[in-house]
């Protein structure tokens, strides 16, 4: 009798410490001040390290534009020089003469123009196409970091709604248990029942404890991007309807995927620009020229007894002509041309990745609304099945397994149904990228759609 009183004390206590745990999690799910996808990417885009370094190389990359510039505009130098001198002048046959100290001094003003430098055109040409390039890449970097917001953001609150859900058999399963003990007392059951519940229970315990610890994985890595502790994150409203991708034509999305994927659009920059380096290794067979005007004056020389000053201006056409270079002019131009295969073998790579990542994120959302339908069905069918089996246990014409076995279906059921609905809108987002279309107005879409509560007919 001790122990019964004992065993009901503790079913009391367990039920109780479960009922304040699923309280918690359902308050900060359903928290006013919690952040919104879009909140949560504008907080990210402000903290997050990778991007802040992209931010950097992108500033780096368009000082290349003025420095290419500079090798085909005009260039200044001043040059200037003293000496102090000491002079001593004899004449034959005459004593030698007294020592005569002098500060001679050289001026010179230099400017050139280069009038033909193929190799810093083609180099000039070369600086616009890398900044093109620095600026589509930190246009992906902020592509990839939105769908790393939305990959931790969808998985917090996977990881939420699991734990939810074990909660919520767990608390379900703490009642059959002590039913199924009440029941074994007065002899309406076996031992079997209960055995059963019990096991059912530390099962739960276990699997709580590997959600908890999911959850606290998938929330560090969301601080990760953020650089702080993560906020109450909204989720997705019960009963929400997803939108079909626009449009629902997959040839339509592999072509806007060959053509605009950012990566594409990089590395056919990149192709670009490795012609251009083709172009400027030939320029080494090639002759520059430059006009030099230049303007020179001396003061203070000493020619005898007499100190003079000259001064000059000159303006000249430099041609210097390459004629040989031990061959290092020939190896450079094969050289390129090896990397110009490269990239276009990369741009192909590339284009056929992009096609691949538009088919595949496209079958993903259409399959992932297939499946939002069907578990919507399932969820109401197991709804029914778990009242059914709870009357028919009242009434004996069921077992305590078969409630317990019909809430565990329910509860994976709307498990299942919150994942389905977020790995939905992540493909979508994915899509968007895979065209090089993901803008932060898609996430602030996502954030409103979420928010929407469904109107029931």
């Amino acid at each position: 009798m001790l122990a019964a009183q004992f065993f009901r004390g503790n079913i009391q206590k367990t039920r109780f410490a479960n009922g304040i745990s699923l309280a918690l999690v359902l308050m900060f799910s359903a928290n006013a001040q919690a952040q919104d996808l879009i909140s949560v990417y504008r907080l990210a885009y402000s903290n997050d390290a990778a991007l802040q370094s992209a931010r950097a190389t992108l500033e780096a990359e368009r000082e290349k534009y003025p420095q290419a510039r500079a090798a085909l505009l005009p260039s200044a130098s001043l040059a200037f020089q003293k000496q102090n001198q000491t002079s001593e002048f004899t004449v034959e046959g005459s004593p030698p003469g007294q020592p005569v100290k002098t500060s001679p001094k050289a001026f010179g003003l230099t400017l050139t123009q280069p009038l033909f430098r193929l190799q810093a055109f083609e180099t000039f040409e070369q600086s616009k196409l890398l900044v093109s390039k620095a600026e589509i890449d930190f246009m992906n970097a902020e592509q990839e970091l939105a769908l790393k917001v939305a990959q931790s953001y969808f998985d917090i609150l996977i990881a939420k709604d699991n734990l939810s859900t074990l909660l919520k058999q767990k608390i379900a399963i703490t009642e059959q248990l002590a039913a199924a003990k009440r029941n074994f007392e007065v002899g309406t059951a076996t031992i079997t029942d209960q055995q059963e519940a019990q096991a059912r229970f530390d099962l739960a315990v276990s699997q709580e404890i590997a959600a908890n610890n999911d959850l606290f994985v998938k929330t560090a890595a969301l601080e990760n991007l953020i650089g702080g502790p993560a906020p109450e994150l909204s989720p997705l409203q019960a009963g929400t309807a997803l939108k079909k991708p626009s449009p629902e034509v997959q040839a339509t999305w592999v072509d806007a995927a060959t053509g605009n994927n950012l990566t594409v659009q990089s590395v056919r920059l990149l192709t670009e620009v490795s012609r251009r380096e083709v172009s400027k290794a030939r320029a080494g067979h090639l002759p520059t020229l430059d006009l030099v005007l230049a303007k020179n004056e001396t003061s203070g020389s000493r020619f005898g007894p007499t100190v003079s000053s000259t001064a000059s201006e000159s303006a000249t056409l430099q041609l210097n002509v390459p004629l040989f270079a031990g061959g290092g002019t020939q190896a450079r131009v094969r050289e390129t041309l090896n990397l110009q295969n490269k990239t276009m073998a990369d741009l192909e790579s590339a284009k056929r990745t992009a096609a691949q990542t538009a088919r595949q994120t496209f079958a993903g959302v259409n399959s992932g609304l297939a499946q939002v339908a069907a578990l919507e069905a399932a969820e109401r069918s197991s709804q029914l099945a778990l009242e059914s089996n709870k009357l028919g246990y009242q009434v004996g014409v069921r077992i305590n397994i078969d409630v317990l076995n019909a809430q565990q279906q329910l509860s994976s059921t709307q498990r299942d149904l919150a994942r389905a609905k977020y790995e939905t809108l992540l493909n979508g987002l994915k899509l968007k990228a895979s065209t090089g279309a993901l803008r932060e107005a898609d996430l602030a879409e996502i954030s409103e759609l979420m928010q929407a509560v469904a109107v029931k007919p």
